[in-house]
């Protein structure tokens, strides 16, 4: 009983210890999230193939999702996305990510998290204030490895990719469930209040100097993961 109360009080934390947060806060998730990006596509054999780029409208990255529970299981954390534009990638959306699932679960895991958007429907989601992923989003594993084009599934049956990273282990993530919405505080933090999620996506704004390591790491995910197959 004291380990479930002592999760629940954690989970409930949760949300106070993300308000307020500092440039410095958001400037290191940025970073962060470009040494996920470095990181998962320097494994040539279990890294996102390059047909799966290739076909990316926007790539979202969660430095640091918080995955724990017994019995009832909750996930929380915060993100940055970019969107493809006709002069290339956009300056970063920031998001929250939080939901929950049902499962025999035990313990509390950090894991990173990579999201592939793959088409205008999965684009306009990620544009909107808050979706549901496996909801109003529908999502998969996505695959791993070298190559992508054998098995063209994961180009008809998803509008957005997992992946996940535990412990140095890179696989395809079910994260059905978890709702995906604006980060209110990074958003004004960085572009001021009247910025949207939309006008960033779409390219309408400049990238902030803080995001030049996280859109140089999406710049990069393509040549390294074409090196990954010579």
């Amino acid at each position: 009983m004291k380990k479930i109360m002592l999760l629940i009080a954690m989970m409930a934390l949760a949300p106070l210890c993300w308000a307020n947060q500092s440039r410095q806060e958001i400037d290191d998730r940025m970073t962060k999230a470009a040494e996920v990006l470095h990181q998962v596509m320097a494994t040539p054999d279990k890294g996102i193939p390059q047909e799966v780029i290739d076909h990316a409208r926007c790539i979202a990255v969660v430095p640091h999702l918080v995955k724990g529970g017994f019995v009832f299981g909750a996930e929380g954390g915060r993100g940055l996305a970019t969107c493809r534009t006709a002069h290339g990638w956009s300056a970063p959306a920031f998001f929250d990510i939080e939901g929950g699932s049902w499962g025999l679960q035990i313990g509390v895991e950090g894991i990173d998290l990579v999201m592939i958007i793959q088409n205008d429907k999965g684009m306009q989601d990620l544009l909107s204030s808050k979706f549901q992923i496996g909801g109003d989003a529908s999502a998969a594993a996505g695959p791993v490895g070298r190559h992508a084009s054998a098995d063209t599934d994961w180009k008809m049956n998803a509008e957005i990719l997992t992946y996940s990273r535990a412990k140095g282990v890179f696989a395809g993530l079910t994260l059905n469930g978890a709702a995906v919405h604006r980060d209110d505080d990074a958003m004004k933090a960085v572009y001021g209040p009247d910025a949207s999620s939309r006008t960033v996506l779409a390219g309408q704004v400049p990238p902030p100097p803080g995001a030049h390591a996280f859109l140089s790491a999406v710049r990069d995910a393509r040549v390294q993961a074409q090196n990954a197959q010579q």
